[in-house]
Parts: structure tokens; C-alpha cells; sequence
């Protein structure tokens, strides 16, 4: 049997198992190990290739990154920077149709400027925002997909954790990666928006219950000193953390500490955090941290027997043989990812993808950066389709005790969203210079 064909059949194997149950770590080690031997001929030599990718797949300084940022994640989450956003939104939104809804957006938007991660938005505004929705009239379907749908903005808007990790898996600056990360996060953002305001314009019964009162008119009015207040820890984190990334102060790594210290002070002088609370922070962190860093370890002996097999270099070649270009290429490469996105978490389907794909885009001559940016777009929709739809679950389990609501109305709500994001996803795929016009 040839090596390609070796590596071919550890790909069907793979999905398999994932379909079985059997964790998507363990299973990238087990097979790349058996494959390996399969191709070398010998054990020893497998064993050894997944000895040196234990001992160098995260032996650097830059891995630093993802805790810190995941950490500062969980701290302004406790510091309570999100209900404060919400509430600076909901005033200035206040006017518009659907203007709660609008103002969730926004809020998960500034949020994400912080944190870079998704499931954590999720939670927060699943707290925040629901509630106030429900309180005003707003159909719980919809109340729930837009917390669960503007979530996803989180690993889009820099920092994010996806970004972080697609620039370890393809030698790409973090850096440029956040840089090409705004405009689409933006346009996403705006898009969610614009969408909100035409089904309360054109299906206001999808929004809101019928005969419901117009939001927020009980709600006192904030000063513009007021809304400052709330608005500067959220400035300053952003203007510390990503402006000294783009101002050239410091690098990725060393900006994630300096969020994470700002957030620690932030959460202590608001008086957040407790020793006990804190400890769960830091649980929280390191259990997040060794899961990406377990894959990592994983997917880069995976990465290693693929390139061993010639497999990459055979799949340019069939694709030539076949006379499929650049646009093929991406649409298999994004229909491959959101049935994955189907099954499994965002982490695992780039660990799984990207060792294949990266190379035959390199060899199409596709840029990274915007390779990227649709990579992480496309993984984020599934965060949103069932059956496994995290942040739909996370927005599930966070409300259970509050608001009795059933899974598969958390995903209706989620449609409109998971549409809007398909629409942005297509236009950042016809029109690359979207996510590289900063770069220039």
C-alpha cells in the first residue's frame, strides 16, 4: 500500500472514529502513530517522531499567548466589563426597532475586543441580555439566537484564541492575523445589525410578542459621564492590548500579559474577585490551555506524517489533473468545514483541516492571512449548527435554571445568523481585499 494511500485512509478512519465518540486529540495521536509505522515500516521510528512532537509542538515562549489572553477572557467576564457594555449599547440603541437586540451586537462586539472568546460571550450575555429582552416583549427564540449568533464575533474581532492558533499552525504573524481580523469582525457585527432592524421592520413578529411595550422606555437615562465610566476599562484594555500589538510596543505574547494584568487590576478595584473566584479563574484557564495545547502536541505528529506521506502534494496534483483552481479548492475546503463544524469543537476542526489544506493553498499561491480569516469565519458557523453547536449549548446551560427554554428553539433563533454569516463569508471569499486592506 503507498503512503498516500496510507494517509488517505487514517483521513476516513479519523472521521470515523470522531463519529464513534473517541476525542479528537487521542485520535489525531493514535493514527498519525499507526500511520507512521504503517509508512516507515517500523516502530521505533514512530515512536520517536511522536516523542520529539510532545517535546517541541509547544516548547516556545510564544504558546505564552494562549493563556494569557484566555485568562484575561475570564476576568473581564468577572469584572463584569460586559454588563457594563451592554448597558452603554442599550442606551445608544435605545430608539431604534429591535433596538435590545442591536444593542446585544454591539455590547458582544466590545467585548470581543477583549476577550477572544466566544463561549465566554456567550455566557455573559447570556445573563445580560436575555432577560432584558424577555423583560421587553422580545420572542424568546430570538432573544436567545442573538446572544448564542453574536457570539461567534468573539473569535473573529482581535484578540482571538482561532487567530492565534491558525498563526502557530501556518507560521503566520498573530499579529497581521488580528490586523486582518477587524474589518471582517466589523462587517459582521454591522451586518448582524442591519439584519435585526429588517425583521423588526418587515417581521416584527419574529422579534417581539405581539402587543409588547417598546424597550428600555422605563429605563432611566445615564449621563454621558455615566456611560464614560462604564466605557473606560473597556477602551483602555483595547487601546493596551491591541494598540501597543499595531504601535510595534510589544508582541502578541507580551500584550496578553499586559491584558491580563489590566483585567486583574480592573476586577479588583470593582471589587469582582475573591480569592475563591480567583482560583476558579486560574482552574478555568489551565483547563482550557492543556485542551489546545494537548491538540496542538496531537496534530503536529498528524501534520508530520501527512508531509511524510506526500499526501498535500498528491491533492495539488489530483486537483490539476482534474482542472479544479482556486475556487473549487475553496468551496470543498469550506463545505469540509462546516459538516465538521457539525460534530466537533472550532480547536479540533483546524487542527484536523489545516495540516491537509495549508499546503495546498500555498501551492495555489492563496495568501494565508486572508486563507485565515475565511478558515476562521467558516469554523465559527459552527458554533451555531446542529447537532453540536456549542455556544447554542453554553447559552442552554447558562439559562437552564432561569429561562425554560428547548434546545431546538435556541437553534431556530440562531438561523437568521447563521444566513447573515454564510452572506459576509461569501463576500470575504469574492473580496479579499475586505480582510487585507489594513495590511497595505
Amino acid at each position: 500500500m503507498s503512503s498516500v494511500s496510507i494517509a488517505l485512509l487514517s483521513l476516513v478512519a479519523m472521521l470515523a472514529l470522531i463519529y464513534a465518540g473517541m476525542h479528537v486529540a487521542i485520535t489525531l495521536g493514535l493514527l498519525s502513530f499507526v500511520g507512521v509505522w504503517l509508512i516507515r515500516g517500523d516502530v521505533g521510528i514512530a515512536a520517536n517522531l511522536l516523542a520529539q512532537a510532545v517535546s517541541d509542538a509547544i516548547a516556545s515562549h510564544i504558546f505564552g499567548v494562549v493563556p494569557l489572553f484566555v485568562l484575561t477572557g475570564f476576568l473581564v467576564a468577572y469584572a463584569d466589563v460586559g454588563k457594563d457594555a451592554f448597558e452603554v449599547a442599550n442606551q445608544l440603541f435605545r430608539r431604534i426597532r429591535g433596538g435590545l437586540g442591536v444593542a446585544t451586537v454591539a455590547a458582544n462586539a466590545m467585548f470581543a475586543a477583549i476577550t477572544g472568546i466566544s463561549i465566554a460571550s456567550a455566557a455573559v450575555f447570556s445573563r445580560v441580555a436575555v432577560p432584558q429582552m424577555l423583560r421587553f416583549g422580545y420572542q424568546p427564540r430570538f432573544a436567545v439566537g442573538v446572544v448564542a449568533g453574536s457570539s461567534v464575533l468573539g473569535m473573529l474581532i482581535p484578540p482571538s484564541l482561532l487567530m492565534i492558533l491558525y498563526g502557530f499552525l501556518s507560521n503566520q504573524s498573530v499579529g497581521d492575523l488580528f490586523t486582518a481580523g477587524i474589518v471582517p469582525g466589523l462587517l459582521l457585527a454591522v451586518a448582524y445589525a442591519v439584519m435585526i432592524v429588517l425583521l423588526a421592520t418587515f417581521r416584527p413578529d419574529l422579534v417581539k410578542v405581539p402587543g409588547a411595550q417598546v424597550e428600555a422606555d422605563d429605563t432611566p437615562l445615564m449621563g454621558w459621564g455615566e456611560m464614560a465610566a462604564k466605557t473606560l476599562p473597556i477602551v483602555v484594555l483595547i487601546g493596551a492590548v491591541l494598540g501597543g500589538i499595531y504601535a510595534g510596543w510589544f508582541t502578541a505574547t507580551e500584550a496578553g500579559a499586559v491584558g491580563a494584568a489590566l483585567a486583574l487590576a480592573i476586577a479588583l478595584l470593582r471589587r469582582k474577585l475573591t480569592w475563591r473566584s480567583f482560583w476558579g479563574v486560574l482552574t478555568e484557564t489551565g483547563h482550557v490551555t492543556v485542551a489546545v495545547s494537548f491538540l496542538i502536541i496531537c496534530a503536529s505528529i498528524y501534520t508530520r506524517m501527512l508531509a511524510m506521506s506526500g499526501t498535500p502534494q498528491a491533492l495539488v496534483g489530483w486537483m490539476a489533473a482534474m482542472g479544479f483552481g482556486v475556487g473549487i479548492f475553496l468551496l470543498l475546503y469550506i463545505v469540509l468545514i462546516l459538516l465538521l463544524g457539525t460534530v466537533i469543537d472550532s480547536s479540533s476542526i483546524m487542527l484536523i483541516v489545516l495540516p491537509l489544506m495549508l499546503p495546498v493553498a500555498e501551492q495555489l499561491g492563496l495568501n494565508l492571512i486572508w486563507f485565515g480569516v475565511i478558515t476562521v469565519v467558516a469554523v465559527e458557523i459552527g458554533l451555531l449548527t446542529p447537532p453540536f453547536g456549542l455556544s447554542v449549548y453554553v447559552v442552554k446551560s447558562t439559562l437552564a435554571d432561569t429561562v425554560p427554554i428547548k434546545l431546538g428553539d435556541i437553534f431556530i433563533g440562531t438561523a437568521p445568523f447563521t444566513l447573515t454569516m454564510l452572506a459576509v463569508l461569501g463576500l470575504l471569499v469574492a473580496f479579499p481585499s475586505l480582510s487585507l486592506v489594513l495590511l497595505k
